[in-house]
């Protein structure tokens, strides 16, 4: 499997590189009322509307700062053939690593910072361990297609 992998603060999380449609610099976006917290706001992504999600705010940490490096990673998550694009704000991307079927361990029941619920699997490369989200889960396509919904209701004509 090849992965994205990014920063979160001093973790490395990767994301099957299969639903990721592009990588954007973080830039200006619309706060929307009424959002849950991890709702950082939306994006005009060529016409569309894209919820973007500060993935710190996600797993229950302090929402994330702004700096240099962030970005902002469009994905596809998909339910019963529903597809949704969403935004994923990281603190950095890093690299696509080759990451064998083998290297992928189940979710420890503990000791993560993240609920087992966002996670696939932990992935070892080069003496190093990669969070491996699982974005159909860790964003509730349900959830997000509402969201969706109602960010576009919410911006001006």
């Amino acid at each position: 499997m090849q992965a994205l992998t990014f920063q979160l603060g001093e973790e490395v999380f990767a994301l099957d590189i299969r639903s990721v449609r592009e990588i954007i610099q973080h830039g200006s976006m619309t706060g929307v009322p009424l959002m849950p917290a991890f709702v950082r706001g939306v994006i005009n992504l060529r016409g569309a509307v894209v919820p973007v999600i500060d993935l710190n705010a996600r797993f229950g940490r302090t929402p994330a700062q702004v700096g240099k490096k962030t970005c902002v990673v469009i994905f596809d998550a998909e339910r019963d053939g529903e597809r949704t694009e969403l935004g994923l704000m990281v603190d950095a991307v890093s690299e696509v690593v080759d990451l064998p079927a083998d290297a992928i361990e189940p979710a420890p029941s503990f000791g993560t910072a993240v609920g087992r619920e966002f996670i696939r699997g932990i992935g070892k490369l080069d003496g190093r361990f990669l969070i491996l989200l699982d974005p159909d889960r860790a964003f509730d396509i349900d959830e997000m297609a509402q969201l969706c919904r109602l960010s576009q209701d919410a911006l001006p004509a």
